[in-house]
């Protein structure tokens, strides 16, 4: 079917092509070479374009070669964009970071970081007075109570209260959920179609490790990939091991996507840009850029109730 969009994946994620690229496209049908104002464009590359699917099927020998190779770039274009910039706890407006715990509120919807969680219970002494720094709503006081806020959220097609419910049901609580792996994963990939990028790395989690269903690398690295481009770092850094170690070996693909998560703030893919810097397979420009990036990006998430916070948990 030829389509405005290039589709990356089923799962509702779509990259849009540059539209100068459809302008650039010559005005006759690749296939016929009939003139045409409604021509459309091959879905894939953008480089071509039919006056229908008839024209597009007669002429896909010739054009699959030049077609795969452009696909193949729009894809990583898109793949090593920079990631977009981290979302804001709602009540301290600071950035979140892979390193600052996060807990989502099934009372209004919103996830909070841990300073403003810590801050809230270090105000009313306790877990049992605890309100929502955002919405003031007491906390749960059991788990049925829980659970019927989630499915509060879920009926706005929350995609967070959907994830949420997921990781209750991979490992079973009580009498009120029981462990059901198939539910699980069922639950993680509609919150994937309604755009979390937690379930989106967790959903790769699943097909790498195999706990929540048939172990699969490659319909791992491909959420992954849709996770990282969503803007998880931990994706990032994944699927660099992968191309590094795993897959094709890569180093240059491997240490795009380090370098990409470390500037992020991800630690963990500094010490491995570090390393390849060591090793000279990372620029010393590129390692300079990366670390005053890091730096910059450890410096904008802290606070002292975040630090207070990190303190406490350990």
């Amino acid at each position: 079917i030829v389509l405005n969009h290039t589709i990356i994946c089923h799962h509702a994620i779509m990259i849009v092509c540059d539209s100068a690229l459809i302008s650039a496209a010559t005005s006759k049908c690749a296939a016929c070479g009939k003139d045409g104002e409604n021509l459309k464009a091959c879905t894939a590359c953008k480089l071509v374009k039919y006056c229908n699917v008839t024209c597009q099927k007669a002429h896909r020998p010739e054009h699959k070669k030049e077609c795969k190779k452009r696909a193949t770039e729009i894809f990583d274009e898109a793949l090593f964009k920079e990631p977009p910039p981290n979302e804001e706890c709602p009540v301290c407006s600071l950035p979140f970071h892979s390193m600052v715990e996060q807990t989502y509120k099934s009372c209004c919807g919103n996830t909070l970081c841990s300073g403003c969680i810590y801050a809230m219970v270090n105000e009313h002494g306790s877990l049992e007075t605890f309100v929502c720094p955002f919405c003031r709503e007491p906390a749960s006081r059991s788990d049925e109570e829980e659970l019927k806020r989630i499915r509060k959220r879920m009926d706005l097609n929350d995609p967070e209260a959907f994830y949420l419910l997921s990781s209750v049901y991979a490992r079973g609580i009580s009498r009120c959920i029981p462990q059901d792996k198939k539910k699980a994963f069922e639950l993680s990939i509609r919150a994937v179609e309604l755009g979390s990028t937690t379930a989106l790395f967790n959903v790769g989690i699943g097909y790498s490790g195999g706990r929540l269903v048939k172990k699969d690398m490659k319909k791992a690295i491909h959420f992954w990939q849709l996770a990282a481009m969503k803007g998880s770092i931990e994706a990032r850094h994944n699927l660099g091991y992968y191309e590094k170690e795993r897959m094709s070996g890569n180093i240059s693909r491997a240490m795009k996507h380090y370098m990409i998560a470390a500037r992020a703030g991800l630690e963990k893919s500094l010490k491995v840009v570090q390393q390849g810097y060591s090793k000279g397979v990372v620029t010393k420009d590129d390692y300079e850029k990366t670390l005053r990036a890091y730096q910059k990006s450890q410096d904008e998430v802290k606070s002292i109730q975040r630090d207070k916070a990190a303190a406490y948990r350990a």
